[in-house]
């Protein structure tokens, strides 16, 4: 009987054969290129001027807000931003290199797994194209958010699992630790991915039942589990907001799309023809080869996360890190179809992958069209110069919902400007205003704050535009800016009051006691 190392029992035939053959050459020339274009093409569009809420509030929780956690983000991301602001203050192309190094990395990554599983250089290559012509990766990857960095770390987490899987050497199984922890201080949902791989390895008959064996997977676990830690700590320690951040997204999904189904349908035009083409090949492959019965635990993953998060109502862009994963095991099942001799041309679905791409792209400049933000700041910037000295000192700056809050915070520190204060999201977490402050310039809708002021009146308005990417019209397209005074009671008894996770407008809070 055939055994690989560190197993027991008889591997599936792809796992065999790749236990006695040597891999293929990575495909350096092709990949390469385009992977290098993906590269080049984010970072000339990283100098095109931009505001971006999901960005931005990276960059104001990286310079005013720095801790090991925040009610919905890790903090490796907004640590990232904070390093590029230090090297570059203000250099949006340096902001943008993680991202980029990321998008690019993801096109090489989902190649190497596709070499992992025997892929020749066409299947390489093709598996190469899938991430590399992705809609939402050509949208968002010059953006410094979490999900732009999330399909990298994915990819490499597979990588191992599946080099594991050939090889059992326990090494592999140790090194997910760190990334698989270093993905968590990214975004939380990696550790959904750990639950379900586990979960199906346990249950489905066919699969890697000797990873759960090893004890290296388990000190790997806890490996991950110490890297993220400090974040884990402080969620625990602020009431675990992260969880009740499903209800918000939710809630807001229901707005903006009607239902989960709608929110499901946007996730699959996201992810590019060519990768839904070759995750629909890698699924069927998954199913009906036996070859691919060691590697049948990932498809079976990839349906319970995607079930997760229909029935959750989760954002449109959760799965996109699962796909590079499914995007390789469909090349290289295309390419045992091309050995058998039933060969199907995949040009049609590139060609209309690259069109949508640079679709994409474009759709990209407008969606972080720096208007709105850029004339919101600016006025706020003067209406908080007008104030006098003494007034200006006494006189927090406020805003809500968070998105305005964000746009304040990663203005150029040129304009003066103090950190901004907010209760929506984030915000409500963070420090809340000194107390020798007692009035607060507000911009947004004043009603949450209201009751906890004696007076309210409107200073300015900011000039309206057209903010396409601010979550679906829950944001106004433009705002009053609001000088509140007469405060009534403590800043800490109000930002207890008022935070709310909500984006849309929400009831005002119930007045304090008299």
């Amino acid at each position: 009987m055939t055994t690989g190392p560190g197993d027991v029992g008889r591997p599936s035939p792809l796992v065999a054969a790749l236990w006695t053959e040597q891999l293929p050459r990575f495909a350096t020339a092709p990949v390469g290129a385009i992977a290098g274009a993906v590269a080049v093409v984010h970072l000339v569009l990283a100098a095109v001027p931009r505001r971006w809420f999901d960005e931005d509030l990276m960059l104001a929780i990286g310079r005013h807000h720095l801790a090991w956690g925040s009610v919905d983000q890790p903090p490796l991301t907004p640590l990232l931003a904070r390093l590029a602001d230090t090297v570059a203050p203000g250099s949006q192309v340096v902001l943008a290199v993680p991202a980029v190094v990321a998008t690019a990395g993801t096109v090489l990554l989902t190649a190497l797994l596709a070499r992992e599983l025997g892929g020749d250089r066409r299947a390489q290559t093709l598996a190469a194209l899938g991430p590399g012509t992705g809609v939402a990766a050509a949208q968002f990857g010059h953006w410094l958010t979490p999900y732009t960095l999330e399909p990298a770390l994915w990819t490499v987490i597979f990588w191992l699992l599946l080099r594991w899987v050939r090889t059992r050497d326990p090494r592999l199984l140790l090194a997910l630790g760190p990334v698989a922890g270093i993905a968590a201080m990214t975004r939380f949902q990696v550790m959904a991915l750990g639950v379900a791989v586990v979960v199906v390895v346990a249950v489905v008959p066919a699969g890697p039942r000797a990873l759960l064996r090893t004890p290296a997977f388990w000190a790997g676990a806890v490996i991950a589990l110490l890297v993220a830690a400090p974040t884990l700590v402080w969620q625990a320690a602020n009431g675990w907001p992260q969880l009740a951040m499903a209800g918000a997204v939710s809630d807001e999904n229901t707005l903006i799309y009607g239902g989960p189904l709608v929110v499901a349908l946007h996730g699959l035009a996201v992810v590019g023809p060519v990768t839904l083409g070759l995750a629909a090949c890698g699924l069927a492959g998954l199913w009906r080869d036996p070859r691919w019965r060691d590697h049948r635990f990932v498809g079976v993953a990839f349906v319970l996360l995607a079930v997760a998060v229909v029935v959750s109502s989760g954002r449109h862009y959760y799965l996109l890190p699962a796909y590079p994963v499914l995007a390789a095991i469909g090349a290289v099942t295309l390419q045992h179809r091309r050995e058998a001799g039933r060969t199907r041309a995949a040009w049609p679905a590139v060609t209309l992958g690259v069109v949508l791409a640079a679709g994409a792209l474009a759709s990209s400049v407008v969606l972080a069209s720096p208007r709105f933000a850029d004339a919101m700041v600016a006025e706020t910037a003067r209406a908080y110069r007008e104030l006098p000295p003494g007034e200006r000192e006494r006189t927090a700056l406020g805003a809500s919902p968070y998105v305005y809050a964000t746009y304040l915070d990663a203005a150029p520190p040129e304009l003066g400007l103090p950190p901004a204060a907010g209760t929506n999201r984030a915000y409500g977490w963070f420090a809340s205003p000194p107390e020798h402050q007692d009035r607060m310039l507000l911009v947004g809708d004043p009603e949450r704050f209201r009751p906890w002021f004696t007076g309210a009146r409107p200073v300015a308005t900011a000039a309206a535009a057209t903010p396409l990417g601010t979550y679906g019209g829950l944001v106004p397209e433009s705002t009053t800016i609001w000088l509140l005074d007469g405060r009534t009671a403590p800043w800490s008894e109000i930002w207890s009051a008022t935070r709310d996770l909500h984006v849309s407008p929400a009831a005002p809070a119930a007045p304090p006691p008299r």
